[in-house]
């Protein structure tokens, strides 16, 4: 099985921890595991780099961690602090003279369209992000990610904006990885759309409130899972940690981790001494509370 690296860049909630205004315990305290962005991950893989979701807080999470290279970006769904990142994309548009990929849903890029609509002008004010949307197939068995060597490069002309000037590498001479989609949703109503994704022995999935037998057998074998939680009991679109026990059961990851955590869940030291005493499949000291800038490889 190839091996990927996983680094989370956020692991809190939409509001992100600590919460505006709040002064509980977990906003309040000084343990930097409690200082949770909005959730994404950086992930290499296959001589890729690539990101899970671009939120409210991607500027200053590329900035934290030095990122300099992305070849695309794979969003899960349409929530904002999933995709209220992507103007920010056109620092990467400057700096490595690309275009930016973006693999998602149709109904994503179509949300897409109204969040960032000047992106997708015929007539594009200068300067605004160029990206390339790729659909998403959440039924197919896989698809493929390609490096951003294969896009057109980019010039700057002051006052027109980027222009074309050299056609990518063929894609036979460029980079790729193979993804598994994986289809969950948001709701308990089947609702609202959400793509978790298997690269090589790690998964990421996110922003889930139910799972299916379907699901379960795509994420069987990988050796890292995560999945996400706001607090203990269910909640319309979040799994409760009841389910979250359930969920790493049933996909018997060596080493699972919670994300996407909300202030209504204790302080990381002590979410991670109750988690340690969870059993799993027999084991223990197996499933983690995540935190910002932990990886996984």
């Amino acid at each position: 099985m190839s091996k990927a690296k996983l680094t989370f860049l956020g692991s809190g909630t939409s509001q992100g921890v600590p919460m505006i205004g709040c002064d509980c315990p977990v906003c309040a305290g000084t343990d930097p595991r409690d200082k949770r962005l909005r959730a994404s991950v950086l992930v290499e893989y296959e001589g890729l780099t690539f990101l899970i979701d671009a939120g409210l807080d991607f500027r200053y999470q590329m900035l934290r961690s030095n990122i300099r290279h992305i070849d695309a970006i794979l969003l899960t769904h349409s929530h904002k602090d999933h995709v209220g990142g992507i103007d920010d994309v056109r620092s990467f548009n400057l700096l490595e003279h690309k275009p930016i990929r973006i693999y998602c849903q149709d109904y994503v890029e179509k949300a897409l369209h109204n969040e960032i609509g000047y992106a997708f002008a015929e007539t594009k004010y200068p300067g605004v992000p160029e990206i390339h949307v790729h659909t998403i197939d959440p039924q197919a068995e896989s698809f493929r990610v390609w490096s951003n060597q294969c896009e057109d490069t980019l010039q700057w002309v002051i006052g027109t904006g980027y222009v074309h000037t050299s056609a990518g590498l063929p894609l036979e001479q460029c980079s790729y990885a193979d993804i598994v989609p994986i289809q969950f949703y948001h709701d308990r109503h089947q609702g609202l759309q959400v793509l978790g994704y298997r690269f090589g022995n790690i998964a990421y999935v996110t922003d889930i409130a139910s799972f299916d037998d379907k699901a379960i057998e795509r994420l069987k074998g990988v050796e890292y899972v995560t999945v996400n939680c706001v607090k203990r009991a269910q909640h319309h679109s979040h799994l409760g940690l009841d389910e979250v026990r359930e969920f790493f059961t049933r996909v018997n990851a060596r080493q699972s981790y919670i994300t996407h955590i909300s202030h209504l869940l204790p302080c990381y030291r002590e979410f991670e001494e109750e988690l340690s005493s969870w059993e799993i499949n027999g084991r223990t000291n197996c499933v983690h509370a995540a935190y910002d800038l932990l990886t996984l490889e």
